[in-house]
């Protein structure tokens, strides 16, 4: 079992910045890609942007320019640096890792608790 805490989150104006942390632990062995998810009120889970192992990185429209994923293998850590929020940025963010099982060969999605961005315009 992997166990993710992210910490970071808060009410910042429009413009302002904030940056996301992800600590990993447990059996933490064989995590391969990490990333970030966000949830809007009434809206579906997204994608923000994904790290792996190698670091290379993968990032939505909407983040593009503005958000920056960040990874720490050494300490199992992933930030996900946010500039220049938008109220329409305010939603639940979710660190996701996945782990590579050696048999059956799959990746097995572990999920944190979320941390509440609000940004008020």
């Amino acid at each position: 079992q992997v166990q993710l805490v992210e910490s970071g989150g808060g009410l910042v104006q429009a413009g302002g910045s904030l940056r996301l942390s992800c600590a990993a632990s447990g059996r933490t062995f064989n995590i391969n890609s990490m990333g970030w998810y966000r949830q809007a009120p009434g809206k579906q889970r997204e994608l923000v942007a994904t790290i792996a192992t190698d670091g290379s990185t993968n990032y939505v429209d909407f983040a593009k320019g503005r958000f920056t994923i960040s990874r720490d293998n050494a300490k199992n850590t992933v930030y996900l640096q946010m500039n220049s929020l938008k109220p329409e940025d305010t939603a639940v963010y979710y660190c996701n890792a996945l782990q590579r099982t050696d048999w059956p060969p799959v990746n097995v999605p572990y999920w944190g608790q979320g941390t509440q961005v609000t940004v008020s315009s």
